[in-house]
Formats: C-alpha cells, structure tokens, sequence
C-alpha cells in the first residue's frame, strides 16, 4: 500500500465566519512563503521592530513593553497573569463567560486566591458588583477582564473597570484577543495596565501569535515581585530583553508567522 506520508495537501478554501480563526489576505499568504532567516539575524530584527511599532498603533499605546509572544491568545492570558500574580496574591475576576472562567483558573493554578464577580453569560459585569467584590478584598493586586467574551459576543467597555480597579490600587488585566482591530481600543487613554490579543481574530492572521502590551504600573509590579515569574517561557522581562535593542536570545521566534 502506497504512503500518504510525503502526499502534497490541498486544504479547501473556506469562508470562516467563526470568531476565529479568520480568513487572510493573499499578502499574508505570500509573507508565509517567505525565505526564512535566523531569530537573530539583522534582517529580522528590522522586521520585529516595524512589527513592535505597528503593534503600538494598533494597541494605541506608547508602552516599550509590547511585543508578540509565540503562541495563541491562551499564551498571551496565561502570560499577562503568571508574570502579575503570585501565591496568595488577591486577583479579581470577572467571568460571564468561558474565557473569564479560563482566567480564573489560571489565576488557581498560580496559587494566587481568585475572587470570582460572576454574572450570567451574555450578561456585563456590573460596576455595583466589581466595587463589592473589591471591598471584601484586603489587598486586591489584579482585575482580570474579557473585553469582548468569544463565546457569548459579548462587549465589555473598559474604561469605567479600569477607574474602579484602579480606585483600590489594582492593575487592570484585560483580554482583547476578540477585539483588537474590530472594536475600539484606547489602551493608554483607557489606561489598562495589561492587555493581549491574538492573530488570528480580528487582526486576520493565522493564529500563532500574541499581542501584549503592558504599562509601566505594571512593570514595576514585575519587578518588585517577591518570587520568580514561574513560566521560564512567558517571562514577560526576559522577553522584552530579546524584543529590544538587548538582542539577548530567549527562544526561536516564528519566524514566518512575525512576517505575516
């Protein structure tokens, strides 16, 4: 019997009318048969730079620390938490649907005490809520929000989460993996302290990366943490070292997926 093993693959063209992944356009296809270079060759430094710029426009943001890690939106929420909370740290959650059910149990896993604001799925998270579940708490470090929750369609505004949270000196965190580039986003007019996205979504490019962008509130929450950032990977200061004019090697970038 003949092996299918070295068979070339035709996928159908579909329409994708999903919440993701979504089609690309033909230049993205074309930049993703592009000669590959090395993660630390000059050439692509040039390349993670006009994509750190454009990342900026997209958040618009000034923040140094944005950059795209490899990996889905998952990646993204599971780095924007790792690298803020830690053991018996205090994170509010806010879940009225799937993905703030996902946050929470990250924020479980980092053995940090999640304080869920539950609202049915469809339903906003009501500012009456947040404030009482933030006044239960001693020291609430993390709000954790969805912007735009995938599995109900549901829009969040930001910008009055944000001023509560920061009300009781928390960080706002907030997942936009299903609004960037389709709904409006003001990160530093809004003043979200951490946000992550993915490719694959509004930004129409297949899924592989994550956006973030994190503030310098936030950076100083990094650094003056008591313990080590417990992902090796998603370490978000290592990252930035390779991000920057550091050029200090992490890991092999995508590189094929930075040049779409």
């Amino acid at each position: 019997m003949q092996s299918n093993v070295m068979r070339t693959i035709c996928p159908p063209e579909r329409l994708l009318l999903g919440p993701g992944p979504s089609n690309v356009h033909p230049r993205v296809y074309q930049a993703l048969s592009l000669h590959i270079v090395g993660h630390l060759d000059p050439y692509f430094f040039e390349i993670m730079d006009e994509t750190k710029d454009l990342l900026k426009k997209t958040f618009r943001t000034q923040n140094e620390l944005t950059l795209a890690i490899s990996g889905t939106g998952m990646a993204g929420m599971e780095a924007a938490l790792c690298n803020v909370a830690e053991e018996g740290d205090e994170v509010v959650v806010c879940v009225n649907g799937f993905f703030g059910a996902r946050m929470s149990d990250i924020v479980r896993r980092l053995g940090a005490r999640a304080v869920e604001v539950k609202e049915a799925w469809g339903k906003s998270i009501s500012l009456e809520s947040l404030r009482d579940a933030l006044s239960k708490c001693r020291r609430p470090k993390v709000v954790a929000v969805v912007n735009a929750e995938t599995s109900t369609g549901l829009f969040q505004p930001l910008p009055e989460i944000a001023q509560v949270a920061h009300e009781r000196g928390a960080l706002l965190v907030a997942d936009t993996v299903s609004s960037l580039g389709g709904c409006e986003l003001e990160v530093d007019r809004t003043d979200i302290d951490i946000t992550y996205s993915g490719s694959q979504k509004c930004l129409n490019c297949p899924p592989g990366l994550s956006p973030i962008t994190v503030n310098e509130r936030a950076v100083e929450t990094i650094r003056n943490r008591k313990t080590s950032v417990p992902s090796w990977y998603f370490d978000l200061a290592e990252l930035l070292k390779y991000w920057s004019k550091v050029r200090a090697y992490h890991h092999t970038a995508p590189i094929s997926m930075v040049y779409a």
